[in-house]
């Protein structure tokens, strides 16, 4: 019982969050909400019993994608200015092709019930690693190279932007 209380108030703090994350009008503020909603996620993905994906989304989500957004917003200049608009003007096309999508979900699994997905037993964290570090060593070790360079290319790009403002 205290489990499925748990499970109602991450799933509460995912859908809270997340409304908050298009309603709000201040980018940094939703960048925050978005962080919120990704760890609340891997809250759900630890009660399935995923803890590797759980690890994954906050390693990959928020430590990478939500920092990188905050990054943006914050190195991006007047993105506060009073002559920005941070509305949405097509609020009621978005509310219809939304609403489309929920109710055709909803038919599906009011239709075919919702199956539990099976989480193949015998997998653990280790054996993914293992993996990972054997079989998988050297794409693992070229995508890191690869994210490098981009840092290293957007630390130029933005220190080249500054100086040729300084000029």
């Amino acid at each position: 019982m205290t489990s499925i209380i748990v499970f109602y108030c991450i799933a509460a703090v995912v859908i809270i969050s997340s409304l908050l994350v298009v309603t709000l009008k201040n980018l940094f503020h939703s960048a925050l909400f978005l962080a919120l909603s990704f760890v609340g996620i891997a809250g759900i993905y630890l009660f399935l019993g995923a803890e590797f994906l759980a690890a994954i989304q906050v390693l990959i989500y928020v430590g990478a994608i939500v920092t990188l957004i905050i990054f943006v917003i914050m190195l991006t200049a007047r993105i506060s200015d009073a002559s920005i608009r941070q509305t949405n003007e097509q609020k009621f096309i978005s509310f219809i092709v939304a609403m489309s999508i929920f109710i055709l979900l909803s038919s599906i699994i009011l239709k075919n019930g919702m199956a539990r997905a099976g989480i193949k037993s015998g997998v653990n964290t280790a054996d993914i690693g293992r993996e990972l570090i054997t079989t998988y060593g050297l794409p693992f070790e070229v995508i890191s190279v690869v994210l490098l360079v981009a840092l290293i290319g957007a630390i130029i790009l933005s220190r080249g932007e500054k100086a040729a403002k300084d000029k």
